[in-house]
């Protein structure tokens, strides 16, 4: 049974951490009214979703080919906070991108170089990897 998601606020700052509410910012993104213009923009959508237990936005925003059947998300993991540390490409110019983040949590932190392709014209996650911190 998939996690109960917690309802995000309308008019509450963005959990992406960029200075706008969920309603501007992220939540256009997870309603499907606007699609992530940058692969940064998506990158801070899904951590969002994540924020949100928003499962079927993080699989609509995988790559077909390495999108998993399902997620196994964590109701008890409290994110606290991104911080994006890099980026290459990724505008609406290019096909390819690269982020990388550190995505905090209630007693740590993930970090993740991720890389985005353009599916259909709109920006998806790929794949990533965990280097050393």
């Amino acid at each position: 049974m998939a996690p109960k998601r917690p309802r995000q606020q309308s008019a509450a700052a963005c959990p992406c951490g960029l200075p706008a509410t969920y309603e501007n910012c992220c939540g256009r993104f997870h309603r499907g009214t606007a699609a992530a213009p940058t692969a940064e923009a998506l990158m801070r959508s899904r951590y969002s979703a994540f924020v949100g237990l928003d499962e079927p936005y993080l699989l609509r925003t995988w790559h077909p080919r390495t999108r998993p059947a399902r997620l196994d998300l964590d109701p008890g993991m409290r994110w606290t906070g991104l911080e994006i540390l890099a980026t290459t490409d990724g505008s609406a110019f290019h096909s390819t991108g690269t982020v990388t983040f550190r995505a905090s949590f209630a007693g740590g932190a993930l970090q993740e170089h991720s890389r985005f392709e353009r599916v259909d014209g709109a920006w998806v996650y790929l794949d990533g990897d965990f280097p050393e911190q």
